[in-house]
């Protein structure tokens, strides 16, 4: 199996995350995106203020790798406006694909409408300017009946107000891989979560994210059915070693 075609090389630290300045985070971004290019993985998912960099590497190297980047990430507590005015920046600096973190507090607390709001805008205006646009719904901090619930309230307003032409472009996705677990639980992609998500996802497809680690995890989880695997491994996972990155 080529791997690399579900892969989304990810790069996603700040510049206090990754303990570097502005500059030397800045070329640490440049490597991902070579790499990616390089490698020929499927896409690079960098922060927003790296999008356009990232389209001015891609294109000049003449790369068909797509580019990818995280909305209101990593809470995605910030209003719809907020995440709507991020994602159309990044639109129009040459992105492809649209990871938006779900409000999944307001969900846990029972504000199901602010959710579907949110899922129903985003995505339109994705679709509207021919995006992929990603839900993540952060297994970790949910039980597995809200995985369950979310999954299905994502799929739900996808079907209700597109059209079936458009599910292949609406993913769910697990994690954004920087959550913060008690007792060493794991924060991404599990299992027993991404079946969850995959039964209750419908016709959309599901993005694993956080935590897949070797080439037979990616590949096990291929064949559970995934479309897209997170990983700021890629290049480890691609050649069928362990990677010891974070997310």
């Amino acid at each position: 199996m080529d791997i690399k075609n579900y892969l989304d090389s990810t790069y996603l630290k700040t510049n206090s995350q990754a303990g570097l300045s502005e500059s030397e985070n800045k070329a640490v971004a440049k490597d991902f995106i070579q790499e990616a290019i390089d490698e020929g993985f499927k896409l690079i998912m960098i922060r927003p203020d790296r999008v356009a960099l990232a389209k001015k590497m891609i294109a000049d190297a003449d790369s068909k790798v797509l580019i990818g980047t995280v909305i209101d990430f990593p809470e995605g507590t910030s209003s719809i406006d907020k995440k709507l005015e991020e994602a159309f920046e990044c639109i129009q600096n040459g992105v492809d694909e649209l990871d938006y973190v779900c409000n999944y507090e307001a969900f846990k607390a029972g504000n199901t409408d602010l959710v579907k709001d949110e899922v129903l805008k985003g995505t339109q205006l994705a679709l509207n300017n021919n995006k992929i646009a990603k839900w993540i719904i952060e297994a970790a901090a949910l039980n597995n009946v809200q995985i369950a619930a979310i999954t299905a309230l994502i799929k739900n307003v996808v079907i209700a107000n597109f059209s079936p032409e458009s599910y292949g472009s609406v993913f769910v996705k697990s994690s954004t891989g920087f959550y913060k677990t008690e007792n060493n639980l794991p924060n991404g992609a599990t299992i027993a979560s991404i079946t969850i998500m995959l039964e209750n996802a419908g016709s959309l497809p599901v993005k694993a994210a956080g935590g897949v680690r070797t080439y037979n995890e990616a590949v096990e989880m291929v064949g559970l059915g995934v479309k897209r695997i997170g990983t700021s491994g890629a290049k480890a996972i691609a050649k069928g070693e362990e990677t010891s990155s974070e997310y």
